[in-house]
Parts: structure tokens; C-alpha cells; sequence
């Protein structure tokens, strides 16, 4: 899989480029690319819609946002996602808002390329997604049931009347200056240049089915709670258009004994003064299960062990985190007068009182972050 340029770079832009400066970006390359312009040129076209798919997400401040956290796996860009592989009718979809109706007179055509008209799209299904820890670790297929629109079996459609079939519709006013023709999206049929026919039974008005369906989805491994997935094809149909995406916002099932932060994960271990003194192995729970890990002989409360490699992997591949066990000594409320005499015994004992540095100071808490 050839991978994708950095959507900034495709545009020519910084990270801190605004919104117009984007918008300028694109349209100069649109135009320098347009397949009308180079016609039969591959490799115009290819970098024609490649511009069109950087515009898409950095257009959209949500879209960006993601983009700029997680990359192209953020916005579907990667990972099974096909999120934006637009066809070419969906492109010029965008010029109205690019360049305004006029675009097409740059290329002889009104209303788009070649007078050909706007499809429209469907809405898009957004759905929350659990995901465990576990799941988070590896990446999972996900069998997702939803209901969605669909377009009736047998709708049929007509030309439509108001702009014939054109899409646009063109408008002549008189003014100081002789007169002026407007051309502009079709009101009737939103630029499609038909409308719906004959209403198949149990389908609404706009001729559409509301039933369920299912999908299987490729969860990669790395994403975090909060994180959107789009899944290009997946949304609302529509009649005579485009469906619209399927967009998994991902929810983070929290751990029975983990706490995730970033790629790396928690756990506070309790051991007892004993232990601590001693030394000991003792059994922690991981992502994948268990494992046993040796506490050294006087091991201080607070004290922060690692087990390298046992947090979650980067959503892009660059690093696995580490599992964190933060040491924590117990001290009992309340013991018996048995315990109560050894603990008065061992208190006279040199090695249970804290060194003379620590009690003039020099390595005090206050010592150390003051000085």
C-alpha cells in the first residue's frame, strides 16, 4: 500500500494555516490539475484528487483537529478506512463552494464540468463504540448492527421539470449595464437534474426504506476513547445520490484493575511493611493477563516499577507504551497487643529509624524541591 503525503504538504500550507489560505491552496491546485486542462493526463487527475481529499479534511475544523491528533488513521485515511476515496463527481461537488456557480464557465460548462449536474449525498449514522482494553491492544473486527435508509427496490425517477435535466437554472436580470445571466443550483432537484417518480409501497416520501443492516469493521489497534472512525458508504442513502459515511465514535471500556493514560497503563500494587522490608515477588495483572514481577528488599512506598512493552501500541505505529506500578506500602489501623509490643521492639532497633541525613534535613521533601 503506497503510503499517503501529509495532507499540509499536498496543499502547500503550514500546520497554523488558516481556513482562507487553505481554501486558496486547493483552488489553485484544482485549477492547475482540472482534468479539463489535461485531458488524458493520469497522473494530473491523481494529483487532482488528491488535493480534493487534503481539502476535505482540512476544510472541516473536526476533521483537522483529528487529523492533526492521530494522522490519516484519525479520519479514516488508513487501517481499512477508506473514509475519503472520493469519486470524481464528488469533487466537483465541492467547486460550488470553492469558486462559487461560475467555476464551470472557466472550462466551457455551466453548473460544473461540462454542464454536468451535483449529486447529492446522503446523511451520515454516527455510533458509539466499547472497546476493552484487551481489544485496544491487538485492534478487532467488530460485527456493528444499525439501521439506516435505503433507497426502495424499484423507485424509479424523472427528469425534472423546473431545469430540465440541466441541474441549474438560469437567470436574467436587467441592470444599468444591460443584462446580466446567473446561473444556479436547481431548486426543485438540488442540482441532481431529477426527481422522484413513482413511490414504491412502504417507502416515505422521498422514496426510502428504513431497515437494518449490518457491518463488519476493522477496529486498529492504538485508538483511544473520544477518537471517530468514518467509514466511506456506510450512512444514509439517498435517491439519485451518494450515501453518506458511517461515523464509530470510539468509547473505552475502563479496566477492572488498569487506568489507561495515554499508551502507557496504572496499576497500584499494595504490599505489606514486611514485604517491603523484606522483599518479595508478587502477581500484577496486564492487558494480556498476569505476571510476577520482584520487589527488592526495602522497597519504599511510592517507589514506580516498569514493565516495558505491556501498554497499548501508538495508533501509528511508532512505539508500544510501558505498564506503571506505582508501590504502596500498607499500614494497619489497628493491630493487636502482640504486634503492638513487636512494633514498640522494633522501633528501638537502628534499622527502622530514618538515617541522620534525613533528620537534619539534607534530604528532606521540603530540602529537595526548595533548594
Amino acid at each position: 500500500m503506497a503510503t499517503k503525503r501529509d495532507y499540509y504538504d499536498v496543499l502547500g500550507v503550514s500546520k497554523s494555516a488558516g481556513a482562507d489560505e487553505i481554501k486558496k491552496a486547493y483552488r489553485k491546485l484544482a485549477i492547475k490539475y482540472h482534468p479539463d486542462k489535461n485531458p488524458d493526463d493520469k497522473e494530473a487527475e491523481a494529483k487532482f484528487k488528491e488535493a480534493a481529499e487534503a481539502y476535505e479534511v482540512l476544510s472541516n475544523a473536526e476533521k483537522r483537529q483529528r487529523y492533526d491528533q492521530f494522522g490519516h488513521q484519525g479520519v479514516g485515511g488508513a487501517g481499512g478506512f477508506s473514509g475519503h476515496g472520493m469519486s470524481m463527481d464528488d469533487i466537483f461537488s465541492q467547486f460550488g463552494d470553492v469558486f462559487g456557480d461560475s467555476f464551470g464557465s472557466f472550462f466551457g460548462g455551466g453548473g460544473g464540468r461540462g454542464g454536468r449536474t451535483r449529486h447529492v449525498t446522503g446523511s451520515n449514522i454516527r455510533i458509539k463504540l466499547k472497546v476493552t482494553l484487551e481489544e485496544i491492544k491487538k485492534g478487532v473486527d467488530k460485527k456493528i448492527k444499525y439501521k439506516k435508509w435505503v433507497v426502495a427496490a424499484g423507485l424509479n425517477f424523472k427528469q425534472c421539470s423546473t431545469c430540465h435535466g440541466r441541474g441549474s437554472v438560469t437567470r436574467v436580470t436587467n441592470t444599468f449595464l444591460g443584462q446580466m445571466q446567473t446561473s444556479s443550483t436547481c431548486p426543485t432537484c438540488g442540482g441532481t437534474g431529477q426527481v422522484v417518480g413513482e413511490i414504491p409501497k412502504g417507502a416515505n416520501s422521498q422514496g426510502l426504506i428504513h431497515e437494518s443492516t449490518e457491518t463488519t469493521l476493522r477496529i486498529p489497534a492504538g485508538v483511544m476513547d473520544g477518537m471517530q472512525l468514518s467509514v466511506n458508504g456506510k450512512g444514509n442513502e439517498v435517491a439519485g445520490g451518494y450515501p453518506g459515511d458511517l461515523i464509530i465514535a470510539i468509547e473505552e471500556v475502563p479496566h477492572e484493575f488498569l487506568v489507561r493514560e495515554e499508551n502507557n497503563v496504572l496499576y497500584d500494587l499494595h504490599i505489606s511493611i514486611p514485604e517491603a522490608v523484606l522483599g518479595c515477588t508478587a502477581e500484577v495483572p496486564t492487558i494480556e493477563g498476569k505476571a510476577r514481577i520482584n520487589i527488592e528488599q526495602g522497597t519504599q512506598s511510592g517507589k514506580i516499577l516498569k514493565l516495558r512493552g505491556k501498554g497499548l501500541p501508538d495508533i501509528n505505529g511508532y512505539n508500544t507504551g510501558d505498564e506503571l506500578i506505582r508501590v504502596n506500602v500498607f499500614i494497619p489501623s489497628k493491630i493487636s497487643k502482640e504486634e503492638e509490643a513487636l512494633m514498640k521492639k522494633l522501633a528501638e532497633s537502628q534499622s527502622f529509624t530514618p538515617d541522620s541525613a534525613d533528620k537534619k534535613g539534607k534530604s528532606s521533601f521540603f530540602n529537595r524541591i526548595f533548594n
